[in-house]
């Protein structure tokens, strides 16, 4: 009985350490402002619209030679 409230004792306490150590690093974090943060944001959405844009365009060219080959009659 001892041994077993011996390991729960060794469990909580390393828990504990590393609830101690999650907080210190969260406090290490310098979170961008409002501008930047909306900024970036901005920044991500526009480039992967290009990019979804890009590879729309990439697909339907490469369905259409697909499809010109897979028709071709000899």
């Amino acid at each position: 009985m001892a041994k077993e409230e011996n390991t729960k004792a060794e469990k909580n306490s390393k828990i504990r350490i590393w609830w101690n150590g999650l907080k210190s690093e969260f406090k290490k974090i310098i979170w961008p402002d409002r501008v930047t943060l909306a900024k970036q944001t901005g920044a991500v959405i526009a480039v992967s619209i290009v990019l979804g844009v890009i590879i729309a365009m990439l697909d339907f060219v490469f369905q259409y030679g697909v499809d010109l080959l897979v028709n071709i009659s000899f």
